[in-house]
């Protein structure tokens, strides 16, 4: 399910035009982009977390070349699935 399915399943369930609730779907994914840029959690009781998680810098090696590469230490968003969900899937 993309982006634009699911503006068009919150119109319909919603009653709601698809401008409206795309307007609520970007509100939602720019609320949980700015929470994780502050290094907050953003969690959902039952669905699940999205958090950053530092990676550590580490060796790499280049596929093409071969060389050992030195890779940064960088932020990554990471998303845990809640217990309702994993069942949900099972």
């Amino acid at each position: 399910m993309n982006k634009a399915e699911i503006v068009s399943k919150i119109a319909k369930d919603a009653g709601i035009t698809k401008k409206q609730a795309g307007k609520a779907v970007d509100s939602f994914l720019d609320g949980i982009t700015k929470s994780l840029k502050k290094g907050e959690r953003a969690g959902f009781v039952g669905f699940g977390s999205f958090m950053v998680r530092r990676r550590a810098a580490r060796t790499a090696r280049n596929p093409r070349t071969g060389a050992i590469i030195r890779v940064k230490a960088k932020n990554v968003p990471v998303f845990r699935a809640g217990d309702k969900l994993r069942r949900s899937v099972r």
